[in-house]
């Protein structure tokens, strides 16, 4: 029987601030080519990958290294609720197809294949995205297999689900994204839980988190590069999270987007936090890492066949067959704290303007909210009325939870 290699040669498409690549590297493959367009996240990846080369347009590249594996978290702008929906023709997330160009030349073409973006794919257009995919995939000789992954489950308090695709021209990528489920998921571990909110929304969702927070978005509906909000009953106290815990919050080290200020000028934080929502978990892109180094005996059954268009939270696929994989999107569930003891740092309050915007809309709206949330949405704006410039000061969750123990 075959040993299975020590690590694979990796080359990471439209990078990002390299979260599949970090992800695989603390999984031990090595990356060989990066190519990313951003400058901002350019810079991100030379300061945390300056041994590997880096290209700065997809569109130009003209091949590849011979490696073992190609991943790409594809833009998600057309793909997305958030975004246009004009589906995988769109400008921006229609560029998957350069994946496919880069391997046309069989002497380059990898054994493995990892591919990311978000879940609506699967429905949008009745998954014409997907379709897209896996036609090209079985064109090329690959066998594949997708799975929504949560970010939950790793035990960071986000709730993130993804659509992370596995293929391989010569094993069966089902043992690496099939291998573990956990099922369910274990619930925060400590008192006094604090809630995660959309302050961009109000209209017909909330997107309510318990003890967590929802997905870091790269914008929102207002176009705005947005950090969730938080709400703590306990204190009262409704802010963002600072953008070093949102860094922890997809599990990248402290500091890891400061390089993306270089040359940028007084923006302020708004860009780190769109690298940041657009950014892959690194505690799934290094689960999977280590899968493919050590896959498991997946389990699952490969009977219930899909019709054309359908595509549900998980499938497997070779040569036209198609079948739908019944897995939970929690492949482990780790424990995890409570949000106020996750993060290190003081939120950031709420603004005037946010807050207002968000209150407005959420009375105005059908929406069943909780009423000491309103309350105390009431109060926030009250106060931060009280501040000049309708800015608050940072508040610590650690500091006042401990003086509410403390009683």
């Amino acid at each position: 029987m075959k040993s299975p290699p020590d690590s694979f040669k990796v080359v990471g498409l439209f990078s990002g601030i390299g979260g599949i690549e970090l992800g695989l590297r603390r999984a031990g493959h090595s990356c060989q080519l990066l190519c990313e367009q951003n400058p901002e996240a350019r810079n991100v990846l030379r300061q945390a990958f300056p041994d590997v080369d880096l290209a700065e347009d997809v569109t130009r590249l003209k091949n590849i290294p011979k490696v073992d594996l190609v991943a790409a978290g594809f833009p998600c702008t057309n793909l997305s609720q958030v975004g246009p929906a004009t589906g995988i023709n769109g400008d921006e997330s229609g560029l998957v197809r350069h994946v496919f160009r880069l391997l046309r030349p069989k002497a380059s073409r990898p054994r493995w294949i990892l591919l990311e973006n978000v879940p609506f794919m699967l429905h949008l257009q009745h998954g014409m995205a997907m379709s897209y995919i896996t036609e090209l995939l079985e064109y090329f000789g690959y066998t594949w297999a997708y799975r929504v992954v949560d970010t939950l489950g790793f035990g960071i308090p986000q709730r993130r689900r993804r659509v992370f695709l596995v293929a391989s021209a010569t094993e069966d990528p089902a043992d690496v994204l099939f291998a573990d489920d956990a099922g369910s998921l274990t619930e925060a571990c400590g008192q006094n839980p604090s809630f995660g909110f959309y302050w961009t929304e109000g209209n017909r969702g909330l997107g309510w988190a318990i003890d967590a927070v929802p997905t870091l978005k790269g914008g929102s509906g207002l176009a705005i590069p947005s950090a969730p909000a938080i709400w703590h009953p306990q204190s009262h106290a409704i802010g963002t999270p600072d953008i070093r815990d949102a860094e922890r919050l997809q599990g990248f080290p402290l500091g890891w987007t400061a390089p993306a200020k270089t040359g940028t000028g007084n923006r302020g934080e708004g860009h780190r936090w769109r690298l940041l929502g657009n950014a892959v978990s690194i505690p799934v892109a290094y689960w999977i890492g280590r899968r493919l180094l050590h896959p498991g005996e997946s389990e699952v059954t490969k009977t219930e066949r899909l019709s054309n268009g359908q595509w549900p939270t998980a499938a497997w696929g070779h040569k036209g067959q198609r079948f739908r994989i019944r897995s939970s999107a929690w492949p482990l569930s780790r424990q995890r704290t409570v949000l106020a003891d996750f993060l290190r740092f003081a939120i950031n309050p709420l603004s005037l303007r946010a807050t207002e915007g968000f209150y407005r809309r959420v009375t105005n709206s059908s929406l069943r909210t909780n009423s000491r949330f309103l309350a105390d949405l009431a109060r926030h704006i009250d106060n931060m009325k009280g501040h000049r410039n309708g800015a608050g000061s940072p508040v610590s969750f650690s500091r006042v939870l401990k003086q509410i123990n403390s009683h």
